[in-house]
């Protein structure tokens, strides 16, 4: 997580804006060294360099200071990914916004985090809730609304704009995001991403473009 996502997240105030960026940094850290469940509150405090009572100043309990860090690194990533591509044609926006998608999802950081959440989730479905919310549901919407607009403007036939969000989501995964979340391979090539992108994209326009 940079700087500018976590100042955005806090609002970047002289009001603790900075100690709380620190906390959630160092909370980051040791998340991911040790896990949900492996992290404590103790390893967090000497992570973020902070004592236990500055730690929960900030935070009551540690799913708190978690679904923080989910809700910072993720809304803003999310607004990001979904400024679309205007110039060109459906086929070009649905390309570039699939590639760039993937791209993040695959990265080693976002993996990471996303098997955290993955492994604490049952027993704390509120950070499933955060990462949810931030990430898959804030993409969907953003496309949807899209999709709404091209159908508009007569590039596209879409009777249910949110479950076309959805299944594009899903194509532009198949294959790819599976493999690398759960460790069957290292890492995806550019190359890979791309050709997954591409077999989504020709699906989709098979279901849902203009005659």
């Amino acid at each position: 997580m940079d700087a500018e996502t976590l100042d955005h997240a806090v609002g970047a105030r002289g009001d603790g804006g900075a100690k709380r960026r620190q906390i959630m940094e160092g909370a980051r850290a040791a998340f991911l060294a040790a896990g949900f469940d492996g992290a404590s509150m103790n390893d967090i405090a000497r992570s973020a360099g902070v004592s236990k009572g500055t730690l929960y100043a900030y935070f009551q309990s540690k799913d708190e200071l978690f679904e923080a860090i989910i809700r910072a690194e993720f809304t803003q990533a999310a607004e990001r990914m979904c400024a679309f591509r205007r110039e060109g044609d459906v086929r070009a926006m649905l390309t570039d916004f699939g590639v760039r998608l993937i791209s993040r999802m695959t990265e080693p950081g976002v993996l990471a985090l996303a098997r955290v959440v993955i492994a604490a989730v049952e027993k704390f479905p509120k950070i499933g809730v955060a990462f949810y919310q931030s990430g898959p549901l804030f993409g969907a919407s953003r496309l949807a609304g899209e999709l709404i607009a091209l159908e508009r403007a007569g590039a596209l036939r879409v009777p249910d704009p949110e479950r076309a969000a959805w299944q594009f989501l899903d194509l532009c995964q198949s294959y790819v995001y599976k493999r690398v979340l759960f460790g069957v391979v290292d890492r995806v090539t550019r190359e890979e991403i791309e050709a997954a992108v591409d077999a989504a994209v020709d699906v989709f326009l098979r279901a849902y473009g203009a005659l």
